[in-house]
């Protein structure tokens, strides 16, 4: 083969394959700047997205009255690492009606344990005498500050509980939301409504007819907004399965939510529209996402204090017992007040 004429060939190629190659290029490095610069916004304390019916105050039973939106989560550490705690973080939001900010707390707790043990605690105290705290209060607390109103309602968004957990996790942390709010004032107590989002389950949804473009995005998969509430779902309680994104490869998995307790009064419809609106106001990027954000926004904060303590908790050098060191609870490292405002865990 002549080289001369190879050469000339491979140069060919080349040419008309460096414009597809710089679009690509732009187009990726564009869209990675979009992104950071998403998260840089809510990081300073800015909004990127805002539903128009909250502007206009067209939200059914949170547009009228004050209402505080929480997210909690529980993460636990890895198989096999009986030394870390587990991380507990609240966010709620704090900018009524927008309900696009929200103000993160974590919390080490015992290894393994789901129960959010922070939700509300007290002490006696010597001087100051019964001295109330916990995560509920703070969030509470720093609502009235930012908007100038107490909540007349709250929405709790609590992920990562399997149905055998319901009736425990419920008790315990309806109590400590009680407890809290009356810590505030007396008489004070807010209508509650609490919802368990579970995402790790074997339910997938199909259209009837791939072949329809009406049924299908162009994934395949069923069209985001989609709800099944009927035949599937539990015969006498309160949940749904929404599949609020749109998939971008494999089969969608749509996300359960089931409403333990409710004392606003949502209907089926009122509830399933929120949360499927919620997944758009989602800050890290312009699409909708796959669980309702206040309880994603705990997910990623739970995990963000993990690695505040990752150095301090793998010495690998340490002789000590893992039995001995399971007993104890490794402080996080206290996050100012001012990093607390904004979206730090974004």
């Amino acid at each position: 083969m002549d080289i001369d004429l190879f050469k000339e060939d491979l140069s060919s190629i080349n040419e008309n394959l460096c414009p597809c190659i710089n679009s690509l290029y732009f187009f990726y490095v564009k869209q990675y700047f979009e992104n950071v610069a998403l998260k840089i916004n809510v990081k300073v304390g800015g909004r990127n997205t805002v539903l128009f019916d909250a502007v206009q105050g067209r939200i059914p039973l949170v547009t009228d009255r004050p209402t505080i939106i929480f997210g909690a989560d529980v993460t636990h550490p890895q198989p096999g690492e009986d030394s870390s705690p587990s991380i507990a973080a609240v966010v709620a939001s704090m900018d009524w009606p927008e309900v696009t900010k929200y103000r993160g707390i974590v919390s080490a707790q015992a290894h393994r344990e789901e129960i959010i043990q922070d939700l509300y605690k007290s002490f006696q105290d010597a001087q100051r005498g019964l001295v109330h705290g916990g995560m509920i209060r703070e969030l509470l607390i720093a609502f009235r500050r930012s908007t100038g109103h107490k909540p007349h309602r709250i929405i709790f968004y609590r992920d990562g509980v399997s149905e055998g957990q319901f009736n425990q996790v419920l008790l315990h942390e309806m109590t400590a939301i009680r407890q809290a709010c009356a810590s505030l004032e007396e008489g004070y107590m807010p209508r509650v409504t609490f919802v368990v989002v579970q995402k790790r389950h074997h339910t997938r949804f199909f259209a009837a007819d791939h072949n329809r473009r009406d049924l299908t995005d162009r994934s395949g998969n069923i069209l985001p907004g989609t709800v099944v509430d009927t035949q599937i779902c539990h015969p006498t309680e309160f949940d749904f399965y929404l599949n609020s994104h749109a998939g971008i490869q494999g089969t969608s998995r749509p996300t359960h939510y089931h409403v333990l307790y409710d004392e606003n009064g949502f209907s089926a419809n009122a509830l399933q529209v929120l949360t499927n609106n919620l997944c758009y106001t989602y800050a890290r990027c312009t699409r909708s996402v796959s669980i309702v954000p206040p309880a994603y926004y705990a997910h990623l904060a739970a995990f963000r204090d993990r690695y505040y303590i990752e150095g301090e908790s793998s010495d690998g050098g340490s002789t000590r017992g893992t039995s001995e060191r399971s007993l104890e609870v490794q402080a996080l490292p206290v996050i100012k007040d001012n990093v607390k405002d904004v979206m730090f865990y974004c």
